[in-house]
């Protein structure tokens, strides 16, 4: 499988690629990727978990060790556990979002998907996301996986991001060019 030069670039994107060739090598791609996303859903819950991964003044052995006291908590399959492992030893946990973000962008290839990035104000339920990842579907002629964000401050709507692609409906951006506007 070729991977994006851009993606192998950066140290997130390395590490990512290791662990998604790791996975695809071991047929575990889905299991791999359903830990990712819960490893990604417990860090937004957790300010123990947030404060682990952030926190500089941890050394290596507290982090590996508190790393394999997490895992089996969270329910994280073993390759995933194992590979958080090794991020602790380098001293990485800090890069594991943009790690998640480059293994969603090498598994939506691998899959020939496209990924979007959504921003929106409020959670979206789950027949809003059906309906976004049908239209994205209808313009782009390829199944579309949706990365969530939540931002407060864009006050409502979306901000979508497709590749080089982006819209931008929040209703922040819509008066800023409003007060532009009235400016003259």
């Amino acid at each position: 499988m070729e991977t994006s030069g851009g993606i192998q670039a950066s140290l997130s994107g390395r590490y990512a690629t290791a662990l998604f060739e790791l996975a695809r090598d071991e047929r575990q791609l889905d299991t791999v990727s359903a830990s990712l996303e819960t490893l990604k859903a417990s860090i937004a819950g957790s300010d123990e978990l947030r404060r682990l991964i952030a926190s500089p003044l941890i050394g290596r052995t507290e982090a590996k060790a508190a790393i394999a006291a997490v895992v089996p908590a969270m329910g994280l399959d073993p390759l995933t556990g194992n590979f958080l492992g090794v991020l602790a030893q380098n001293r990485r946990l800090d890069q594991i979002d943009a790690v998640i973000r480059a293994f969603r962008q090498l598994l939506a290839r691998h899959r020939n998907e496209a990924t979007a990035d959504v921003t929106s104000a409020h959670p979206l339920g789950d027949d809003q996301i059906a309906a976004l990842k049908a239209k994205l579907r209808q313009q782009t002629g390829r199944d579309v996986a949706i990365d969530l964000k939540v931002d407060p401050a864009i006050l409502g709507g979306l901000i979508v991001k497709v590749g080089s692609r982006m819209v931008d409906g929040s209703i922040r951006t819509k008066l800023n060019t409003l007060a532009t506007a009235m400016k003259g």
